[in-house]
């Protein structure tokens, strides 16, 4: 590994509409914390963890300024609600368990808990249409 790149991944983004309606999913749904939640102006550094992995951080960013012009944020939001952009991966002890759960709270379920290739998964979507794979592993597999 490159002498330069030795502390590990930090904050993964991922874009969203509305950063207060990421928050009250991601917070009052998921179960994650406020990490950052700063501003520069129009522009928001808002970045949250999940209390078990407090080195790492999803940042949850509107597309625009000072990052991108207008039309290329048209863009990204539409590839977001299309459920264009890569899943998230979320691992769970009890993948039938959380979806019930989740599910009571509103979550949007694209895919019910599926046992296949050993484990037991389902999909999600995020308000701005994120999706998330929810898995939990086989007994006795590492994850």
């Amino acid at each position: 590994m490159s002498q330069g790149i030795n502390q590990g991944i930090n904050v993964v983004g991922l874009y969203v509409n509305d950063q207060d309606e990421a928050l009250a999913f991601y917070v009052g749904k998921l179960g994650f914390c406020v990490h950052t939640d700063v501003r520069n102006g129009a522009y928001r550094w808002l970045t949250v963890q999940y209390p078990e992995q407090p080195s790492f951080q999803l940042g949850l960013f509107t597309p625009g300024p000072p990052v991108h012009d207008e039309a290329t944020a048209q863009t990204l939001r539409a590839l977001v609600a299309k459920g264009a952009m890569p899943p998230l991966v979320l691992t769970v002890a009890d993948c039938r368990a959380a979806h019930a759960r989740l599910q009571a709270l509103g979550v949007e379920f694209t895919q019910a808990p599926e046992a296949r290739y050993g484990s037991i998964d389902a999909g999600f979507r995020d308000p701005a249409g994120n999706g998330w794979k929810m898995i939990q592993a086989a007994a006795g597999s590492a994850t």
